[in-house]
């Protein structure tokens, strides 16, 4: 991210990340964030990299997943969020989760069993090359997921698609004035890291869940 963008961005969420979290961790959204980690296909023993792993709400079912032996690594560039993100760890007393701060464009890890980001796509300027730079960290065989939120495609909710225009600009960093459509912008980055990841994997997961606002794609790196 450009300097300016990282600093808005990091004020933007130090200063919401405790409503953030009680949104990030609501009964349906928990939902979505579970069968994000299902489509990991994760084993006992792995190790899972989140991208913008916020205040750790993916957290329980990464770990549930890789059990007691295995790793999960959050990533984030705000304070804030990850001290959130400590909170959940030490009070689930989990010993092998752990947050590192960082950019997910550059993200300081080698190598995982997989890589998962949830509503970070959004927000990334080229999400193609953070994708591509994902898939290059996934052991052959291991599966990269995203998720973000965009409009439904369902008819019935076109009266709800207002109301999400209004959710992304109120929820957005930076200047919210600013010309453009910000919802089209997102969904023009998910459309773009999902055909980079499309290009990059086999056996696709291609979904939408939450009566079609929310995206979820995975795919598996060959061997």
């Amino acid at each position: 991210m450009p300097d300016e963008t990282v600093r808005t961005t990091q004020q933007f969420y130090n200063r919401w990340a405790r409503l953030y979290d009680q949104i990030a961790t609501a009964p349906g959204v928990t939902s979505w964030r579970r069968r994000a980690a299902e489509t990991l296909s994760l084993s006992a023993g792995d190790t899972v990299v989140e991208m913008g792993c916020g205040t750790g709400a993916n957290f329980p079912a990464l770990r549930e997943a890789v059990g007691p032996t295995g790793t999960v690594v959050g990533i984030d560039l705000v304070g804030g969020m990850l001290a959130q993100a400590r909170r959940r760890i030490d009070r689930e007393g989990w010993v092998n989760v752990h947050v590192v701060r960082g950019d997910a464009m550059q993200p300081p890890v080698d190598e995982a069993d997989a890589v998962v980001s949830t509503f970070l796509i959004g927000m990334l300027a080229d999400p193609a090359s953070a994708v591509r730079t994902w898939i290059e960290l996934v052991e052959p065989g291991g599966r990269l997921t995203m998720m973000n939120a965009g409009r439904s495609d369902q008819l019935v909710a076109t009266p709800l698609n207002l109301a999400f225009r209004g959710f992304v600009r109120l929820a957005a960093p930076g200047e919210k004035t600013a010309p453009g459509s910000p919802v089209r912008e997102l969904e023009a980055r998910w459309e773009a890291a999902k055909k980079a990841l499309f290009e990059e994997t086999v056996d696709h997961v291609d979904h939408r869940l939450g009566g079609g606002f929310i995206r979820l794609a995975s795919g598996r790196v060959p061997e």
